[in-house]
């Protein structure tokens, strides 16, 4: 514990964001060193070890290892020494976690059924590596069948394991929009074709396509959360930008939606003669995990366990992983009376002792998965 401890706390005080994480890389090659590992390079700052057990395939668990742009605000001694970064997502529990699971393996005599590939990955919150993982052929070179991740959720009680079978987390896509109009007088408004007011419609519109266009048995969400407009309380506005994000569980429903919003858009702009530019490209696609995997990976839990009855709405860069191959990806709870911060707060925190539950549920998957 007091090694996980360590690591943990090493490792939160030098956060870097997605694909400049050099100090990250380097400390957890050092530390894979002194267990007597070999490691090898991935995408720069990503690190791989491939345990070889004389097996035909090979099973993975990955961690991801970058932070973000967040100043931290804790008054804690392990604080972050990099201003306007912080670990405020739990990769640094996430990577400590793996390390320990590594040191495990070192100290454990077993005839396991797979060889075992760690994956610590960079850049999951932006662009999403684990696409650039996949691409780059090491499931093929190391015959990986199957794949395990894990994440810290302040949402679910400290310690507690959850997850559940199929849709686990959504597809997102992020949309820019930008609406072109014609700047006038606030007192000649009919001279001008005011962006603002059709962005007020646009957004109506969205909502309607929501709750009227999608079958409220396929969840979907579709938030604005910015609005930028106008230049003068007595002008009508000549441009205005809206950006948000559009989430589901369904590649083929969120390509659907993206249709939807083009007729949106072209209405638009016969109603108003103005003219919109707008882009939401699909980001990560929705974690789904195999129920063949679910079903063995239920049975390994005896306490301390809660079966979802629904997925959530954020987005994971795993789901590339899962398109690839067979994966379970599951959350470890950390709410508690002294952490209540969610995720990406500036004041988010866990005790560290919920990750041997992690190392131990990695060790139960490397002993038992079996059929992949």
């Amino acid at each position: 514990m007091e090694q996980l401890k360590k690591w943990r706390r090493d490792l939160h005080q030098i956060p870097e964001l997605g694909l400049v994480e050099y100090q990250t890389a380097s400390y957890l090659r050092s530390e894979l060193e002194k267990m007597g590992y070999q490691w090898e390079s991935i995408i720069d700052t990503g690190t791989l070890v491939f345990i070889d057990y004389g097996k035909e395939a090979t099973i993975a668990f990955r961690s991801d290892i970058d932070a973000l742009p967040i100043q931290e605000k804790n008054d804690i001694a392990y604080k972050s020494k990099n201003v306007g970064c912080m670990h405020a997502c739990g990769h640094d529990g996430h990577m400590s976690a793996l390390l320990g699971f590594a040191k495990r393996l070192t100290e454990i005599s077993y005839d396991f059924t797979y060889n075992i590939l760690l994956i610590f990955q960079p850049a999951e919150e932006s662009p999403g590596a684990a696409r650039l993982v996949v691409e780059s052929g090491i499931f093929d070179k190391y015959n990986v069948k199957a794949i395990f991740g894990m994440h810290l959720m302040p949402m679910i009680d400290e310690g507690v394991i959850a997850c559940k079978s199929g849709p686990l987390m959504a597809m997102c896509g992020e949309l820019d929009v930008t609406i072109e109009g014609k700047g006038s007088h606030a007192g000649l408004p009919e001279e001008g074709i005011d962006s603002i007011v059709i962005a007020s419609d646009a957004i109506h519109q969205y909502q309607t396509m929501i709750a009227r266009r999608i079958s409220r048995f396929s969840p979907a969400t579709l938030n604005i959360g910015k609005i930028e407009g106008g230049s003068a309380r007595n002008s009508v506005a000549s441009i205005t930008k809206l950006e948000g994000t559009l989430r589901c569980y369904d590649e083929n429903l969120f390509h659907t939606m993206i249709g939807y919003l083009g007729n949106i858009h072209d209405g638009l702009e016969k109603a108003y003669g103005c003219q919109i530019t707008w882009t939401c490209p699909p980001l990560y696609p929705p974690v789904i995990n195999d129920l063949r995997l679910y079903q063995q990976f239920s049975s390994l839990i005896d306490d301390d366990y809660l079966e979802l009855s629904e997925p959530l709405m954020l987005a994971e860069d795993f789901a590339y992983y899962q398109k690839a191959i067979p994966g379970i990806f599951f959350f470890l709870g950390t709410k508690c009376e002294e952490y209540q911060s969610g995720l990406h707060t500036e004041t988010f925190n866990f005790h560290e002792e919920i990750l041997e539950k992690a190392v131990h549920m990695y060790e139960l998957l490397a002993k038992n998965i079996k059929g992949v």
